[in-house]
């Protein structure tokens, strides 16, 4: 009995110990560590998820997208949660276009979650919401509905670090980037998740919107034009440049290059690649010598019939040639119009060092323009001090020893048209924030006054002169509207020398003559067979100006418009004696005198149903119609239908997917 008592006592202990261990082990857990336990089972339980942001678009200065965010859904079925099946069958396979057979094996293999990645849109998934069982899961991707259209000035974008990898997307990406959201979903065992009543803890903030300078039709006549010329010519490249001298909002910013396989690898080089100008540049030295009243109407030099032997030192001389060789003597404006380059030497010789180099950084020239992009040259322009005495200035003259961007010959133009005053470039026109307010409109920025309005207006009829009659750009002249414009070819320099036979053809256009709004650069590097800038560049010029005015949504005010007397008709001589004359102004009608009447019912709306978004638009803008836009993709239908009636100026509405 005593045994039996003594183990029944040791029993007791032992359970009364393990009950007092019991106890304070639930203790510890439930008092001293009870947060901690409930926070990891809240961990476990509970998911955080990351909602992402919608990024900004980028618009063209006519609200057509050139880069947009699109969302695309993967969707997830989880059988076991379905409750109408056949009816969850029939809508997967029809929205998601999947063969029924295949959705009704997924459902009845007995896996717990099924997975259709697709992506697929918005439209697909739409009658898919609210199903049991049906989980989606949001994606944002970048979509260039214009396709590759200005893509070395757009840039590119990074999906998997989320930022801008180039061009106007990484200058912008703080703007365009938005806020990220966050999301609460309940987890069981197996890590299925569940949506939690209370499931959005913070909405994502979309980006704001960025409206360009940049006008989609300008930029792509630019494209076409510049992609004809290189190929045309044999070329190695171009650049092309179309700004607003009044804003200095670049309308269209055009690069090629020989070496660039596709248009993603194209270099922004009207920004990076800096080149000689040649004559384009005279213009400059003549507005320095104006400026300082070194020379007036009636001064003139003489042409030595084309090859002159300048003296540089008592050792040294140099020569220069002219590829048009002049008798007798020329006037500033006689130089300018038969692009002398023994005249402009001699003019340039009454300059000192640091007027010369005054005037032309007073232009710009040797400093960035201040673009909203991030890479931008300042090209090359030497102190006075590292100059060489009676050789820089001449050089300087016929646009050597000086390099400029494309860029900043449009501005130093645009200064030109803008009676002397030098405006920063701008690629951005409005900041849009996500509830539609305006966080930014672009203003006119003036940096300085390159020139007095009075020699501003002197230049520009020297320019008139340069593209008259017997003028090196009398080929860039158009008929129903005149345009000033100068020509340039200079020897390419590559590798730290010239090399030979190969040439930088340019033209340098201020459109129309009268209330200039347009400043106008073409560069076309190494032309083969002709190569001077009248041959080459001012020709282009000319066809680009002609699509661009028949086109009626490209940014030209036609109620401006005002066409001069014909090229070489009196108007605007390079002779002296007439150059203060006032230019007639003549005002045409639009469309122009000779074009079609407009039909009493109205003109037919084009059948644009099939084709993408931006060559519906095109095509429906140069019939004469406003766009109402709805969706991207391609066209689905349209109102009024293809073939009816509406008057030019009416809106037709486009419905894409």
């Amino acid at each position: 009995m005593a045994r039996s008592a003594a183990r029944i006592t040791l029993l007791e202990v032992v359970l009364g110990l393990v009950v007092l261990l019991i106890v304070g082990r639930a203790a510890q857990l439930q008092v001293l560590q009870g947060a901690r336990w409930s926070q990891e089972a809240d961990r476990e339980r509970r998911a955080n998820v990351r909602l992402p942001a919608r990024r900004g678009a980028i618009l063209d200065r006519n609200g057509i997208p050139l880069v947009v965010t699109q969302e695309f859904y993967h969707v997830g079925v989880a059988p076991e949660e379905v409750d109408e099946r056949r009816v969850l069958t029939r809508k997967l396979a029809r929205q998601l276009e999947i063969p029924q057979a295949e959705v009704e094996r997924g459902l009845a293999s007995g896996k717990r979650y099924l997975y259709y990645y697709g992506p697929f849109t918005a439209v697909q998934v739409q009658p898919l919401r609210g199903l049991s069982g049906v989980h989606l899961e949001s994606e944002f991707r970048r979509f260039y509905p214009s396709g590759d259209l200005a893509r070395p000035i757009i840039g590119g974008y990074s999906a998997d670090s989320l930022k801008g990898m180039s061009g106007l997307e990484r200058t912008l990406d703080s703007l365009l980037t938005g806020v990220p959201g966050e999301a609460v979903y309940l987890k069981d065992r197996a890590g299925r998740r569940y949506e939690s009543p209370s499931r959005i803890a913070r909405e994502p903030i979309a980006g704001n919107d960025v409206v360009l300078t940049l006008d989609s039709d300008l930029q792509a006549i630019a494209e076409q034009g510049l992609d004809e010329a290189v190929e045309g010519f044999h070329a190695k490249g171009g650049d092309v440049v179309f700004l607003d001298p009044r804003t200095g909002e670049i309308l269209a910013l055009a690069s090629r290059q020989e070496t660039a396989p596709d248009a993603t690898a194209v270099r922004p080089s009207t920004l990076t690649d800096p080149f000689e100008p040649g004559s384009t540049a005279k213009l400059f030295t003549a507005a320095a010598l104006l400026a300082d009243r070194l020379v007036d109407s009636t001064d003139a030099v003489y042409a030595e019939n084309g090859k002159w032997v300048m003296p540089v030192n008592s050792r040294r001389t140099r020569t220069i040639t002219d590829a048009h060789a002049s008798k007798g003597n020329l006037t500033l404006a006689q130089a300018i119009q038969v692009s002398s380059n023994i005249a402009m030497a001699k003019f340039s010789l009454r300059l000192t060092r640091e007027q010369h180099y005054d005037a032309l950084r007073n232009f710009g020239f040797g400093s960035p323009t201040g673009v909203e992009f991030p890479v931008e040259t300042r090209g090359r322009l030497a102190r006075p001090n590292e100059w060489e005495d009676h050789y820089s200035g001449p050089s300087l003259a016929m646009g050597y020893e000086l390099e400029v961007t494309p860029l900043q010959l449009a501005a130093a133009y645009g200064a030109i048209a803008n009676d002397g005053i030098l405006l920063t470039p701008a690629l951005v026109r409005e900041i849009i924030a996500p509830d539609g307010t305006v966080l930014y409109r672009h203003q006119p920025e003036p940096i300085r006054r390159a020139v007095p309005p009075e020699v501003a207006a002197r230049l520009r009829r020297y320019l008139r002169g340069a593209v008259s009659e017997g003028g090196t750009g009398e080929r860039a002249q158009l008929v129903n509207y005149t345009l000033l414009g100068k020509t340039g070819t200079a020897r390419r320099f590559e590798g730290g020398r010239y090399v030979q036979n190969s040439y930088n053809a340019s033209f340098a256009a201020l459109f129309p003559a009268d209330d200039p709004q347009l400043a106008v650069i073409v560069k076309i590097e190494d032309p083969q067979g002709e190569y001077y800038g009248g041959q080459t560049a001012g020709p282009v010029t000319r066809r680009m100006l002609a699509q661009a005015l028949a086109s009626r949504r490209v940014a030209i005010d036609r109620s401006r418009l005002a066409g001069g007397p014909p090229a070489g008709s009196g108007g605007g001589t390079a002779g002296e004696g007439s150059e203060d004359e006032p230019a007639t102004r003549v005002t045409l009608p639009w469309p122009l005198t000779g074009s079609e009447p407009e039909p009493k019912d109205g003109r037919p709306v084009p059948d644009v149903v099939g084709a993408p978004v931006r060559k519906a638009v095109l095509a429906l803008h140069r019939r004469g119609f406003m766009v109402d836009l709805h969706g991207l993709g391609r066209v689905r239908r349209s109102q009024p239908t293809p073939g009816d009636s509406l008057p030019a100026g009416k809106t037709v509405t486009l419905w894409a997917e």
